[in-house]
């Protein structure tokens, strides 16, 4: 298909779609000569996915380069791969490494780790976006004299990891390696909402359920 084609199948302007083009974020088009290239279902389904991040997802257009750029390295293993391109989202500020409550939250997550036998997570504590800012949250429990620790953690985090289970086996449905990890990275974006939103929705119903409506 040419630009126009392409533009009028995603709803995203030529002139938006060329950006993209020159910022890396879609790549080049067939060329039949200087002026004219083609435009497959690779670019269209890229392309969507690109505008799903910058729309939905409100991630910067550097952000977006980095994240595809992983996603597209197919050098890497399945896991480095992923994880690279799921860190290079925007991530929390590094905590104050002299705050007190910030070394006592990683006492509480260490020990959550511990706790649930995630012996990998524990390897990755030093670089993980996640684990930094789960360490962010548990500070901010602390400083406002809530307890929220391992004992409290760890039933959500077990809820957490039968979630995580699901995510990969729709991953893993996916026809090529690079979909798959376009899904998660889609569903990092865009299902991270959807659970908060779930997670409310449940607390509206149960708190409902309990106390009733007067």
């Amino acid at each position: 298909m040419r630009l126009a084609e392409l533009s009028r199948r995603s709803g995203v302007s030529t002139a938006t779609i060329k950006y993209y083009l020159r910022e890396g974020l879609l790549p080049p088009g067939r060329r039949h000569n200087a002026t004219t290239a083609e435009y497959d279902e690779e670019h269209l389904r890229r392309l969507r996915l690109v505008r799903a991040m910058i729309q939905v997802g409100q991630v910067p257009v550097a952000k977006v380069r980095e994240v595809l750029g992983h996603v597209d390295d197919d050098s890497l293993g399945r896991t480095i791969r992923l994880g690279a391109a799921l860190w290079a989202l925007p991530q929390v500020p590094e905590p104050d490494a002299d705050d007190e409550h910030v070394r006592a939250a990683h006492e509480e997550v260490t020990a959550l780790l511990d706790r649930l036998g995630w012996e990998n997570a524990k390897r990755l504590t030093t670089i993980s976006p996640a684990y930094r800012s789960l360490v962010v949250a548990v500070a901010a429990f602390r400083r406002l004299g809530y307890r929220w620790g391992a004992e409290q953690l760890a039933p959500y985090a077990e809820l957490m990891h039968r979630t995580a289970v699901l995510d990969l086996d729709n991953m893993e449905t996916h026809p090529s390696e690079a979909e798959g990890i376009e899904f998660a990275v889609l569903g990092a974006i865009l299902n991270e909402p959807a659970l908060q939103a779930l997670h409310r929705l449940a607390q509206e119903e149960e708190t409902a359920r309990r106390y009733g409506f007067e």
